[in-house]
């Protein structure tokens, strides 16, 4: 039977997209398949599967990124299956859906030498370059005092607080990626993909100065990975950062969680020197390509 690539639609369609994620990238979080589903109500976003002979064999995942103009994409392909074009197959479908929305580039991320060198080959170049730091959730230094006149607070505690922090708050954070691209991240995505749970918030004078979080892996759950944190520039070198994320790590042992990771762009040597002083060491390294559209 000829290969056959289908939209996922039902809830058994996101649960096997979710078991070929898993089987790929068996080290990082997968949202559950309802969360998925949720987010697949973005008009550009598109969740495909590959199937040969009934058998599900691959996924795809195309999104407009969190930078303007660029979409994002991730087909996937399970190791007994590789080399078939497969892969070809579901990169040209979500190209097309990318084009349909006007993107002009799109962008992947790689972080094993043979999918880099598929990538290659499809005309991708190198653009960036991040690394997976990890910790074991022992033997934690205390959490240092918050500087004067700081609360910290969850964001579950304060509703509205997070989506109020955008303007003067999450443009600066998430202009500050060590990226080649700048993002551009809409008040939307600030509300709901950039919110972690736990999210810690860093409170002064009602605004919010600072902010570190997790997400649990749901399918691991004694692992997490750390949301976004991130200091507002005229609070920094005051040692809120070292607090936010020692919250954090606390937090996780209080709840069972053994190991957190995060990852951090390669020219963010701040955060890679903080995280290294917390105890987090490398434990793998990822590169972000990139071309032109259309693919061909």
């Amino acid at each position: 039977m000829p290969l056959e690539i289908t939209v996922c639609s039902t809830d058994a369609d996101y649960e096997a997209w979710r078991s070929v994620r898993l089987a790929v990238l068996p080290y990082e979080r997968c949202d559950p398949a309802a969360e998925l589903r949720r987010q697949d109500e973005r008009a550009t976003r598109l969740m495909l599967l590959a199937h040969e002979d009934g058998v599900v064999v691959g996924s795809g995942l195309a999104d407009r990124s969190d930078s303007a103009d660029i979409g994002s994409v991730a087909p996937r392909v399970l190791p007994g299956f590789r080399r078939r074009r497969i892969g070809t197959a579901l990169l040209e479908q979500l190209a097309r859906h990318l084009e349909a929305h006007d993107l002009v580039r799109v962008r992947a991320t790689v972080d094993d030498d043979d999918s880099l060198a598929f990538a290659h080959c499809l005309g991708f170049e190198d653009t960036d370059h991040e690394v997976e730091q990890t910790r074991a959730v022992v033997d934690l230094p205390l959490v240092p005092e918050a500087p004067e006149g700081v609360e910290v607070v969850l964001a579950s505690e304060r509703p509205g607080l997070w989506e109020g922090s955008y303007e003067r708050f999450g443009r600066e954070a998430t202009s500050d990626f060590a990226l080649s691209t700048a993002l551009d991240v809409t008040p939307e995505r600030w509300a709901t993909s950039w919110l972690g749970d736990p999210m810690f918030l860093a409170v002064h004078d009602g605004e919010v100065v600072g902010c570190a979080g997790l997400e649990v892996d749901t399918d691991v759950p004694d692992r997490a990975e750390n949301a976004l944190t991130a200091v507002r520039r005229d609070w920094r070198g005051r040692g809120l950062a070292v607090h936010l994320k020692l919250r954090t790590l606390h937090w996780a042992d209080e709840h069972g969680i053994r190991e957190v990771y995060t990852w951090t762009q390669d020219g963010n040597a701040a955060m890679r020197a903080l995280n290294t002083r917390l105890g987090y060491a490398t434990t793998r390294r990822s590169t972000m390509v990139a071309r032109h559209l259309p693919l061909g």
